[in-house]
């Protein structure tokens, strides 16, 4: 392994794009521990050393943050402006006909709902940005622990403003790194950045599992882990090959056609959108619940079966919803009349399936039962840090489990390919053997 990453520094072109990665990647991390103008950054410090506030949204936001979320840093807000505009983007192809005509152009197309997607993403940074301060000013962001209400020293309205508007910069100067690492970098910057966040917790959150649970839990949790990065990468690879031959023609004098291929419907085809969706939803009703009267029958009914994460009920909606999420957003994503409108066009058919709208309900077909053990396996996936929180006393961002375990192992298998596919470009020989 050590001999395979040395051959890529070894490689000029290569070396400039993993140096240039790497840079970003401090570059981010250090703007992380900045703190926004007109925090008291020794109050935050403090409630953030006292407790132990990691579920819910804000625990969420804080995990794709870095850690930057409670500290009030000009990163605070992470690439989650960027996540929720990308998502928003893609759901308004099914409802505005418009972005669908787009994302058909080809590059023109995409640079447009890339455009779209930009300003997007500050609008909701301003929004985000706006939440974040007012919760840390009634000390909401803290669970209202005491002595976390006086987070933010200057509270006059041109404090705030300047807050606001840094957060806001600190978002939009994320969005430009992780593009800049996509151009002259290795990988996808969205997604290199998301996967140093959420890297940049896992000693913290095993150091806590060893002081609290001592070595015989650690090593048993390690093991766990091992295993469970196992099962994900091999479900993550696994796909199912679906065969499409192409009839021969003629173009003028020129024979087309005649080859074989597949199309590739993987196990996992929404990877780790609904177990975001799963929890954003689940904490609208504790967030809703804060604005009702705590002797109310209905505020009590959800501090007690839908704010912590080791009670059945929480687990049986997080489980259900987990499962709907997956269905929804592969239907999105994924369109067999389009995908069997486009073999027809070419001379394109499966074996013994005829062209046009059988071809679509085959696709159909393969991909509900794909599916379903996909959503299974999320839903899995996901239940991880909840039954580590009911065995092990451990929080809801439990390493080995939920998005922390599928964001690391799907951004390294891809960027180990990327690698690998430039390596075998200049010297025929992978990064792996």
């Amino acid at each position: 392994m050590l001999g395979a990453i040395g051959r890529a520094f070894r490689t000029p072109d290569l070396r400039r794009k993993l140096l240039f990665t790497l840079a970003i990647i401090v570059l981010y991390r250090l703007g992380s521990y900045i703190p926004a103008p007109g925090v008291d950054y020794t109050a935050v410090q403090a409630c953030v050393n006292n407790n132990d506030f990691e579920s819910g949204a804000f625990g969420l936001i804080n995990l794709f943050s870095g850690g930057a979320l409670l500290q009030l840093s000009v990163f605070a807000l992470g690439i989650m402006p960027y996540i929720t505009a990308s998502i928003i983007t893609q759901l308004l192809r099914v409802v505005i006909p418009r972005f669908e005509q787009l994302h058909k152009e080809g590059a023109t197309g995409q640079a447009k709902l890339t455009q779209y997607t930009r300003y997007m993403t500050i609008g909701l940074a301003l929004l985000n940005a706006t939440t974040l301060i007012a919760t840390a000013r009634t000390g909401a962001l803290f669970g209202n622990a005491p002595g976390c209400d006086n987070l933010i020293a200057d509270e006059t309205w041109f404090g705030i403003s300047v807050m606001v508007l840094a957060m806001t910069a600190g978002t939009g100067l994320i969005m430009w790194m992780g593009e800049q690492i996509t151009e002259r970098g290795v990988g996808n910057g969205m997604s290199i950045l998301i996967f140093t966040a959420v890297a940049a917790g896992f000693p913290a959150a095993l150091g806590a599992i060893l002081s609290e649970q001592g070595i015989d839990i650690f090593v048993i949790v390690c093991a766990v882990g091992l295993l469970l990065v196992a099962l994900v990468v091999f479900v993550e690879q696994s796909q199912r090959r679906v065969p499409v031959q192409y009839a021969k023609r003629m173009v003028g004098r020129r024979m087309f056609g005649g080859t074989s291929t597949y199309i590739p419907i993987k196990v996992n085809m929404a990877g780790v959108i609904p177990v975001i969706f799963s929890s954003s939803v689940l904490y609208l009703p504790s967030l809703i619940s804060q604005f009702g009267d705590p002797e109310d029958a209905w505020v009590q009914w959800i501090g007690q079966y839908l704010t912590t994460g080791d009670h059945p009920v929480y687990m049986a909606g997080y489980f259900l919803l987990t499962i709907f999420f997956t269905y929804f957003y592969v239907a999105i994503t994924f369109n067999p009349e389009e995908v069997a409108d486009n073999m027809k066009r070419y001379g394109g058919f499966i074996p013994g399936i005829r062209a046009g709208r059988p071809t679509a309900e085959y696709l159909n077909f393969v991909l509900t039962r794909i599916t379903f053990t996909g959503a299974l396996y999320l839903a899995f996936v996901a239940m991880i840090p909840l039954i580590a929180l009911v065995l092990i006393n451990a929080n809801q961002n439990f390493p080995f489990g939920g998005t922390s375990l599928l964001i690391i192992v799907g951004v390294g298998l891809e960027t180990v390919k990327q690698i690998d596919s430039q390596m075998q470009q200049r010297h025929y020989e992978g990064l792996l053997r």
